[in-house]
């Protein structure tokens, strides 16, 4: 009897070192195959609240009021159906000083282009000068809303009427193809999933997680 529950308990203990070592692998996944991937996740941070969480403690340039940015650009990433690539091999060349330096005007920083680059760009399939270009039309055919750059104080509001927002201003956007995300008890991310050719597509199980928050904080544009 003694044998039989010892065995039971290793039976037991072996699925369930299994699940663990197994279920979540793809979605930590680096080193896939570089252009395999189903869709794209376009997402775009809030400055003032990544200024408040991180920038203003390491002086970020993108934090000065001169700056005067919204929604940035934090990246345009692959994505599986379940789960993502990263830091894919890739024959292409890094991008240059210069072609980062030239996202600053959409993503606040090069330092945060390069590492979207190195982190996502390179499971593109493209080279760096594709990656940037097509991150940058992609940003370009979202529209922000003119609303949230009008604002003159910080207020609270429901993670939703942000989404509402976005979905107001760009038609063709399913509830489902639009995420909010929230960030220590403040508005942080707005992620809208794109086709391989930027059309909107419906999210994923692992990216639609909408903030539900009812009084998450929203700082406006310094």
């Amino acid at each position: 009897m003694r044998f039989a529950l010892f065995r039971l308990a290793q039976i037991t203990f072996a699925a369930l070192l299994l699940s663990l070592t197994t279920a979540p692998a793809r979605a930590r996944a680096e080193g896939e195959r570089a252009g395999d991937f189903d869709y794209y996740v376009l997402a775009l941070s809030w400055s003032p609240t990544w200024c408040a969480l991180e920038g203003d403690a390491r002086n970020s340039p993108q934090c000065d009021a001169a700056a005067d940015y919204g929604w940035v650009l934090h990246g345009l990433w692959p994505q599986f159906h379940r789960g993502w690539p990263s830091y894919c091999p890739t024959v292409e060349p890094h991008p240059s000083r210069r072609m980062s330096n030239e996202m600053v005007d959409i993503m606040g920083s090069s330092g945060l282009a390069w590492h979207q680059w190195k982190k996502h760009g390179t499971c593109t399939g493209l080279s760096a000068s594709a990656y940037y270009e097509l991150s940058r039309e992609a940003y370009g055919q979202i529209t922000r809303p003119a609303v949230f750059r009008k604002l003159e104080r910080s207020v609270k509001l429901p993670a939703s009427v942000v989404e509402e927002a976005f979905l107001k201003a760009n038609p063709g956007f399913e509830p489902d193809m639009v995420t909010v995300t929230c960030k220590r008890d403040r508005i942080q991310e707005v992620r809208v999933c794109l086709s391989k050719n930027l059309t909107p597509v419906p999210c994923g199980r692992d990216v639609v997680r909408d903030c539900r928050m009812t009084d998450a904080l929203f700082d406006p544009i310094r």
